[in-house]
Order: C-alpha cells, then structure tokens, then sequence
C-alpha cells in the first residue's frame, strides 16, 4: 500500500462516493482529506439494503462539500494524477452521468434515487 504525505493529491472512496482531494493529516488507520472535487455521487438509499427501494428509510445521500474534510481509511486512498476539475464542474458531471444510469434502470430504487437527485440538484445549484 502506497504512503501519502500532507498535501499529496490522491481519490478516496468515502461510503459509497469517490472524492478527488489532498491529504490534510495522517492517522494511524486513516488519512484526512479534503475534498476538491468529486468523481463518483454517492449512491442514494439504504447503505446496508444497495439498490433496494423497499426499505424503512430511503436515505437521500449528498457529497462532501466543497473544501470539507474527512476520514477515509487508508486502504481507500490512491494517487491522482492529473488536473483537479473545479468543485461545481465535477459535481454536475457525476450526476448528470449518475442520473443517465439510473433512467436506464427501470425499477423503484431508480425512481426514488432520481427523485432524490432532483432534490440534491436544487439544493447544489442554487444560484
């Protein structure tokens, strides 16, 4: 397993959504990373029930913030290379994508995560 230091730019998966960032602090079993960017939307529903709709709460999952910082374990950390895309511009290409995958994905887990979606794009693009 690769060794990051403070400030290296590296993916990590936090849940169910990859993130673009850099190493902010080094823990034993974790690194902190601060989000720049995103490259995978989390996935919306039940984290323990994936892709199924008939659960108790249907969880509707946002990304990491612009800038915010996070745990992810070290086994989840890998180097990135490459320009960093801007935070609004990566966050708009995963859910465009993400929602292009799911109205191909005909079943009531892909309505509820698409209504959810709609939701989550109001609320990220205000202005």
């Amino acid at each position: 397993m690769a060794e990051f230091q403070i400030g290296d730019k590296v993916t990590g998966i936090y849940k169910t959504g990859k993130y673009i960032g850099e190493i902010t602090d080094i823990r034993p079993m974790h690194y902190v990373m601060r989000v720049l960017a995103v490259a995978k939307h989390p996935m919306q529903g039940d984290l323990h029930n994936p892709k199924q709709a008939d659960v108790m709460i249907f969880h509707e999952r946002k990304a990491l913030s612009f800038r915010e910082q996070t745990n992810i374990p070290k086994q989840m950390v890998r180097a990135y290379e490459g320009e960093i895309p801007s935070y609004t511009d990566s966050l708009k290409e995963v859910l465009d994508q993400m929602k292009e995958d799911l109205l191909k994905t005909d079943n009531e887990w892909a309505q509820k995560s698409l209504d959810n979606i709609r939701i989550l794009e109001g609320t990220y693009f205000k202005d």
